[in-house]
């Protein structure tokens, strides 16, 4: 079977051949794991074992953790690795080889070499860093490269290659296409398995040993209570469609427990799918209000923020918000600051507002932070800083350090939504510092949730 002959079998418009050319006539297929951290529910894997059994091929899973990653600190990194050990068990059920390494074995395009690799498949992405990774693999690789938007329900490809305005104009476009994407789908096993030596791979460890082989990391922020792994995300999964979700609407700005999915750190790292999540909430028995309500922020909310990050090459500033924000904001750059203090003041949670240290401490303590709290503790950074660029930079800052869910594209929206006015519309009166920027305070918040009982517990 040649190279045109397989691509007519397998590609949808969920996988974007970035290298073509001839296919060689032996050799493994190999999966390169990096956003889709998961041996199940995984689209990029299932494409790669269905191509490795066309070929006749074994599949190696080419699985390299960095602790250089951008902005990685030994909280997310320990979530990570907590996750490694679902990896191995479900690969290996899958019929599937894991190989796991560590610095400086880290090199794709070596272990290609190394292992006579045919066709490389692997996982999408929509950050700058990572995508720059994968345009450098399609161009020094000598063999082929797929890889699978397997992190959304509708992929990218299908959607206009334009950036959106807001949801309300993506929403109609997702709405279209659910159906065609919406819906489960059969898991292969491979059928071909590895034979003879094996390549090296670093032993199975606990997650503490796991971080030492990474060398280096940054120790800014400390692991917290909360749990990485694909079986720990299935269970918080389960508690949701059979305990939360029925209290969804109801409880969703509520900065409690059944105000929150808990799912935002399992998806981040692709420990569960967002398909499978969808999946699940659409079949359990909660009112079907609540579960409109949750699939809006999973699919339209979630897919906006990405695609944002997708086609916006200034996701991570201001410039990349909207012309009358950044206008507004310039023309109250001057305004006097009722109250002002320094990033080190925000990080420590010692403002003179109550609420926002009480979600400070929580971010600091639990590496998560409530949606509904974190909008008002970016518009109380904006606030609060000398200029909305700064303010911009310490909200990220802080977000991608202590936020478990930190360097995704729902935080970079959050943060341009919050300060930038991105994806919403300019709002009156017009307000010192904000301008027409949307304005929340502590007495609107106070109005919105059990403000109280959020104060009692982190305040």
């Amino acid at each position: 079977m040649n190279l045109e002959q397989l691509e007519r079998e397998l590609v949808t418009l969920r996988v974007r051949v970035r290298r073509g050319g001839p296919l060689p006539d032996r050799g493994p297929v190999v999966y390169w794991m990096q956003r889709s951290q998961r041996g199940r529910a995984n689209l990029a894997l299932d494409v790669a074992i269905a191509a490795a059994n066309l070929l006749g091929a074994p599949l190696l899973v080419f699985l390299a953790p960095r602790g250089d990653f951008p902005g990685a600190t030994r909280r997310s990194l320990t979530f990570l690795m907590q996750g490694i050990a679902d990896i191995a068990e479900d690969v290996s059920a899958r019929g599937a080889t894991l190989v796991l390494r560590s610095p400086p074995q880290t090199s794709l395009l070596q272990f290609c070499r190394e292992v006579g690799a045919r066709l490389v498949v692997g996982d999408e992405h929509w950050l700058r860093e990572p995508m720059a990774w994968r345009a450098k693999a399609a161009d020094r690789l000598d063999i082929p490269y797929w890889t699978v938007d397997s992190d959304v329900v509708v992929p990218l490809a299908a959607l206009p290659q334009k950036e959106e305005w807001a949801a309300r104009t993506l929403r109609p476009r997702i709405h279209a296409l659910l159906p065609a994407y919406l819906c489960a789908r059969s898991e292969p096993d491979c059928s071909v398995p590895w034979v003879g030596p094996l390549p090296h791979s670093d032993p199975l460890a606990p997650p503490e040993e796991l971080l030492q082989r990474l060398g280096p990391i940054d120790e800014s922020a400390q692991p917290v209570a909360q749990q990485g792994g694909r079986r720990r995300g299935l269970a918080t999964l389960q508690r949701l469609v059979r305990q939360r979700l029925r209290l969804y609407l109801e409880a969703r700005n509520e900065p409690s427990e059944d105000g929150s999915s808990g799912l935002s750190a399992y998806l981040h790292f692709g420990h569960l799918s967002p398909l499978e999540v969808a999946l699940a909430v659409e079949q359990s028995d909660a009112p079907q209000p609540a579960k409109d309500a949750f699939l809006e922020q999973l699919i339209v909310r979630r897919e906006l923020a990405i695609q944002f990050c997708a086609r916006n090459p200034h996701y991570d500033s201001l410039q990349g918000c909207a012309d009358w924000a950044r206008l507004t904001l310039d023309q109250h750059r001057a305004d006097p600051r009722a109250y002002t203090c320094d990033l080190a003041t925000l990080e420590q949670a010692r403002t003179a507002d109550p609420a926002w240290n009480a979600a400070q401490t929580q971010l600091l303590r639990d590496g998560t932070m409530h949606g509904y709290l974190r909008m008002y503790w970016a518009k109380k950074i904006l606030e609060w800083s000398p200029t909305p660029e700064i303010a911009f930079e310490r909200a990220l800052l802080l977000n991608d350090r202590y936020q478990l869910d930190g360097r995704d594209p729902n935080g970079y929206t959050g943060v341009a939504w919050a300060v930038g006015g991105k994806h919403d519309r300019p709002w009156a009166p017009r307000r010192p510092v904000f301008g027409t920027i949307r304005f929340m305070n502590a007495a609107g918040l106070a109005r919105k949730t059990n403000l109280a009982a959020y104060l009692a517990r982190f305040g």
